[in-house]
């Protein structure tokens, strides 16, 4: 395999894990030609303090909590010329259009690159939460509530949205509010649409997937139990299917991801990198430079598989509920939970110690809500 080859390749294993959204649309002699300027405009600088731990909260050696956490290894100096960490905020649109002016972030997930271990992780978060969401009161009479999914509508440049100002448009807006309600600090963002994802997986000749049961709430061949071959089109329904509930379908798209990280690691995949980077080409949202894809296309080609990890939150922490929404005159579903549970399982994801069924009340027993590419 070229340097070139590799090149490609590795970047994709990284960022296939936030929703697939890999930078590979480029040839070395195109990143020969780049400069190190960010493709898109940066993340602006959080105006938000850190949110304040829970009153349980103990200081450890580690920087860590009263939670029982593996032992601190010794301080290593970071691989490819990285960071220690990078974070970025990874966005699914549900737009099917090639633009990013519209949509609703459909997926929204965190990655945290560790350019020290190696390793990936990756936070789901449900797109049905009712949160604040900064510098949209003076375009709505007032409101500054509304979904977690609409802050990126609301700050892209469709017509009658963009309400605020900041070139990084409708991912710094979602990112700013992730910031605000549960104190995630993303460095970077790259986004995708429906139409991208599904000329991805075509690119590189579809994925294989295999179902332990039949997907629920479906008679679609091709989501019995078994092995199945999907191409773009059945890719996204399978990561769009949520007939059983909201987090089965995070569990789709975690099955997809592993399938299409799998493939992009097959030897196989080399022959199909000009149609990949077709694929991306101009058709991603994202502020990377050549020299961070750089970085992570080297740490990429590092990223043993099972050190990519998939988080969510536990699922019983969440009481579906509605609440009245006067944008849109009407109660609308959401998530009833307490977000200072998931302002603490945020720290300890951005720590790289995830917490283990935190509840103030209870004692820590072995997390069930991590699954990982096999």
């Amino acid at each position: 395999m070229t340097k070139p080859q590799k090149f490609i390749i590795g970047i994709l294993s990284v960022l296939v894990c936030a929703l697939t959204v890999a930078v590979g649309f480029a040839s070395w002699q195109v990143y020969e030609d780049w400069t190190g300027q960010p493709l898109g405009a940066a993340l602006p600088t959080s105006p938000y303090t850190p949110i304040a731990l829970p009153p349980t909260w103990t200081p450890t050696p580690g920087g860590l909590s009263v939670f029982p956490v593996r032992a601190s290894t010794p301080i290593s100096t970071p691989r490819c010329g990285g960071p220690r960490v990078m974070t970025i905020l990874a966005i699914g649109s549900d737009t099917r259009s090639t633009g990013y002016t519209w949509g609703l972030a459909d997926v929204i997930r965190v990655v945290r690159v560790d350019f020290v271990t190696p390793r990936v992780t990756v936070l789901d978060f449900p797109r049905d939460l009712w949160v604040e969401i900064p510098y949209i009161s003076d375009n709505l009479d007032g409101q500054d509530h509304e979904k977690l999914n609409q802050a990126y509508l609301y700050g892209n440049p469709g017509d009658g949205f963009h309400y605020w100002d900041d070139p990084s448009a409708g991912p710094g807006l979602l990112a700013r509010t992730l910031d605000l309600n549960f104190g995630v600090k993303a460095d970077h963002y790259i986004a995708v649409n429906m139409k991208t994802f599904v000329k991805i997986v075509d690119a590189v000749g579809g994925i294989d997937v295999t179902f332990q049961h039949d997907v629920d709430g479906t008679d679609d061949p091709m989501f019995k139990k078994g092995t199945h071959h999907l191409n773009g089109t059945e890719a996204l329904a399978l990561a769009r299917n949520r007939t059983d509930g909201v987090f089965s379908r995070g569990d789709n798209q975690n099955i997809v991801l592993c399938a299409l990280q799998k493939k992009l690691a097959s030897p196989k995949v080399v022959t199909k990198i000009p149609d990949l980077i077709e694929s991306f080409q101009d058709n991603v949202q994202t502020d990377l430079s050549p020299e961070l894809m750089s970085q992570l296309a080297c740490i990429g080609q590092q990223l043993p598989r099972q050190n990519i990890s998939l988080y969510s939150f536990p699922q019983e922490l969440f009481t579906g509920d509605r609440i009245y929404d006067p944008v849109f005159n009407k109660r609308v579903f959401v998530w009833d939970v307490n977000f200072d549970l998931l302002r603490s399982y945020v720290s300890y994801f951005q720590a790289g110690s995830w917490p283990i069924n935190f509840t103030p009340e209870s004692t820590p027993e072995p997390d069930q809500n991590i699954s990982f590419c096999q």
